[in-house]
């Protein structure tokens, strides 16, 4: 099994390393025939359950990996930006959402996010206020929670991109109800400070953060700020996905002043993986504490790997152990 594995592991490594050469030499990264063929390639090698673990690829490969999730988040900005435009040019921008080809991949990981949180923060989850960091020209993430899950909700987009913000400010220009519950704000969330203890809920968007120590100082720095008892989804990515998007330690969430109740991994069209973390009430300001989230048993690797709400029962897994998760990964397949 394990040679086979290893087969299937290389095979794949050799045809996305093919796919990085291929959209590297693309002369641009805008939306186009041969842009959308590739990626669309690339999206459809990565998203079925692979044994591979990003996380052990010898330096090459792992060259290979970061360069070309650099280049995703670079078309992703460049499609985004492409269909906020189009969009615009509408009365009614938000009734004409569907035009994105993947929205309902925002619906569903959206919901999916909603759900994990009623079902895994402590009393649930009747936020005032959300932040989103790295909501992007796009914002359907805000969008779909404020419209279907928290419609009471105010909702802080942040993004380092003023461009990115002005074009989706413009979306909600006609709306009375979601848009009146907008706000947009261009800042890093490394200068984000007191204004962090306002939120009930946070989201980290995938692409915040691209290397591993990047995302881990973005998640301590919430962790100094956030208020105690405050909900943190961050996105992250599992098996083959991890060629698109980060992979996001859970352990470096609970170092971050966390303790982290739910790791969920789809395995249907929803990419990224969803952990599910509230802030430590024993953490101080530094990020530093004594409780689950900062040293106890979330930061030596046990933490709940639970399978999407909407589906079946919940499943807890010592991330430690690489073959439990498989098997887990390899369950979720068949319903």
């Amino acid at each position: 099994m394990a040679a086979q594995n290893n087969q299937e592991v290389d095979a794949l490594v050799e045809k996305i390393t093919g796919l990085h050469a291929a959209i590297a030499k693309l002369p641009s990264l805008s939306p186009s025939p041969d842009v959308d063929a590739l990626f669309t390639e690339l999206v459809t090698a990565c998203v079925p359950p692979s044994p591979v673990d990003v996380t052990k690829l010898g330096p090459e490969a792992q060259e290979m990996r970061e360069g070309l999730i650099r280049l995703c988040s670079e078309a992703e900005g460049k499609l985004e930006a492409h269909y906020s435009d189009m969009l615009a040019a509408f009365d009614k921008p938000l009734d004409h959402l569907g035009m994105f080809p993947y929205y309902n991949n925002y619906i569903n990981l959206s919901k999916l996010e909603y759900e994990l949180l009623a079902r895994y923060v402590p009393g649930g989850i009747a936020p005032a206020r959300v932040a989103f960091i790295g909501s992007g020209p796009l914002p359907f993430s805000s969008f779909v929670l404020a419209a279907r899950h928290l419609p009471d909700t105010m909702f802080d987009n942040y993004d380092l991109c003023g461009a990115a913000n002005d074009r989706a400010s413009k979306l909600f220009r006609a709306d009375t109800d979601v848009g009146a519950r907008m706000s947009f704000h261009t800042a890093d969330v490394a200068d984000l400070a007191g204004e962090l203890a306002k939120y009930d809920v946070v989201f980290l968007a995938a692409l915040v953060g691209m290397a591993a120590e990047d995302k881990a100082k973005v998640i301590a720095h919430l962790g100094a700020h956030m208020a105690d008892g405050a909900a943190l989804v961050v996105r992250s990515a599992h098996g083959a996905r991890g060629f698109l998007y980060p992979i996001v330690d859970p352990q470096d969430i609970g170092r971050g002043g966390f303790e982290v109740l739910a790791v969920c991994h789809p395995d249907d069209d929803v990419v990224n993986s969803v952990i599910i973390a509230q802030k430590s009430k024993d953490v101080h300001a530094d990020g530093l504490g004594s409780g689950r989230g900062a040293g106890g048993q979330y930061a030596r690797g046990t933490v709940p790997v639970v399978s999407p709400p909407c589906r079946f029962g919940e499943m807890v897994a010592d991330v430690t152990q690489n073959h439990k998760r498989d098997e887990f990964a390899n369950a979720e397949v068949a319903f």
